[in-house]
């Protein structure tokens, strides 16, 4: 779910709420690829009416996609890319830096500034002004409608974290999440756990929503600060990836650990961390919260380093992937071993330029052995005998909170209202008055 901005080419890159969809803007538009298959990338949708496309996202599987361009970077456009019309666009006092959808709510983030629209007719419901400045337009929106939970930076100087109620429209907490400013936020799947990083990059921390409770607290690394670009919960909340402008991805995994009580299997790892827990009591306060914090339960080397990339953990053909949009235009797609961690396993590369027998002839001369065919997961890691993981999200319900066929309420847009039954999808929004294909467009 997370934005960044890539390389020459790329102007930005999205994955949609539940990482099936991928969304990049370019020079000279924008597209929209099916992330559904570990062997195909399917580009289900490729648009050239707007150049330099720098925010594009889509809402779930849906039609309805929200594209900004550098050309009139203050105005929002709303389009059904199925049927090639705009439903709206509405422009604002300032450039758009972030938006962020779900099933309930958009929300335009400017940089001192945050507008909450009802995404059923685009209604203007909040307007939080004066927010601390926040020039890259930080921010996260639960994907789960039914709390609809918005964090964004509570202050420019250190890494506060305002948690707001976007359904009711109230602040629900502040979390004093980090010493300096904050790099990256997002939230769960559930919305009922938060991880944020800071822009030294070296401690990422989870909380529990609405408390604000810290639950984790994992260490990245000691020797450098990185910038955090990404951050992604796997879909059950159990892993954490991050990646940043290094050469490694990370991946975290949120387990409790043990009761003392309990006895684990011995390993040299057990018997090292018992030294360390033991030893950190005689030790300052801040060496010894060095030595308690986890760290990475899995890691990725990528091919490229000190550019930025988007991230995302999901379930494909039902088993658990990392994916990693790069900055040259490429989809890298691993396993994960969910029970030893460790080195990920790279099985498929995309191009999202051009071809795949591009990047295959490319290859051939910069590795000394091809890449191996999609293999079989069971082939690297057993599979739990609990069964396969499920692709089902904690507090997500398919019908999108309405039911087939259910009528939205008439707006000032529109010509009439429209039924929740496009392909059995969910386009929120009502069609503008004319008839015309395009709709018609607000200040604020």
């Amino acid at each position: 779910m997370e934005t960044g901005e890539v390389g020459p080419g790329l102007c930005c890159a999205s994955f949609n709420q539940d990482s099936t969809s991928l969304a990049v803007g370019t020079k000279t538009g924008y597209r929209l690829f099916s992330v559904t298959s570990v062997d195909k990338l399917d580009c289900i949708h490729e648009s050239t009416e707007t150049p330099d496309v720098y925010i594009v996202e889509r809402l779930f599987s849906s039609s309805l996609v929200v594209v900004v361009s550098q050309s009139v970077p203050r105005r929002m456009n709303v389009y059904h890319f199925k049927k090639g019309t705009e439903i709206c666009n509405y422009s604002y006092s300032n450039n758009i830096l972030a938006v962020r959808l779900n099933r309930q709510r958009l929300v335009v983030c400017l940089e001192e500034s945050i507008y909450i629209h009802n995404i059923k007719d685009m209604k203007l419901l909040k307007t939080l002004l004066n927010t601390p400045s926040n020039p890259s337009g930080l921010c996260a929106l639960s994907i789960n409608h039914s709390n609809s939970f918005l964090a964004y930076p509570g202050s420019d100087t250190i890494g506060e974290i305002i948690v707001y109620d976007a359904n009711n429209l109230s602040t629900v907490t502040m979390i004093p999440a980090h010493d300096s400013p904050l790099a990256a936020i997002t939230f769960s799947a559930s919305g009922t756990k938060l991880a944020s990083a800071s822009e030294r990059g070296t401690v990422i921390r989870v909380f529990s929503i609405p408390e604000g409770l810290r639950l984790f607290e994992f260490r990245r690394g000691m020797k450098r600060y990185v910038n955090i670009s990404s951050l992604s919960f796997s879909p059950d909340a159990q892993f954490l990836c991050a990646s940043s402008n290094t050469e490694t991805v990370h991946i975290f995994k949120l387990e409790q650990h043990s009761p003392s009580g309990e006895e684990e299997a011995p390993s040299w790892s057990a018997y090292v961390g018992k030294m360390f827990t033991a030893a950190s009591s005689y030790l300052p306060a801040q060496v010894s919260g060095m030595m308690s914090q986890d760290r990475a339960f899995a890691t990725v080397r990528l091919q490229m380093t000190g550019q930025k990339n988007v991230c995302a953990l999901a379930i494909i053909q039902k088993l658990p992937r990392l994916l990693v949009a790069s900055s040259d235009g490429q989809l890298f797609i691993y396993n994960i071993d969910p029970q030893d961690g460790g080195e990920c396993t790279l099985v498929q590369k995309h191009r999202l330029f051009g071809s795949d027998k591009d990047l295959e002839e490319t290859e051939k001369s910069e590795l000394p052995e091809p890449p191996q065919a999609c293999q079989s997961y069971a082939a690297t890691v057993a599979i739990p005998t609990s069964g396969p993981v499920t692709a089902t999200l904690t507090g997500y319900s398919e019908d999108g909170g309405a039911k087939k066929g259910e009528v939205i309420p008439e707006h000032e847009f529109a010509a009439g209202p429209v039924c929740l039954d496009d392909e059995t999808e969910f386009p929120p929004i009502n069609w503008c008055r004319d008839g015309s294909g395009r709709g018609k467009g607000r200040r604020l």
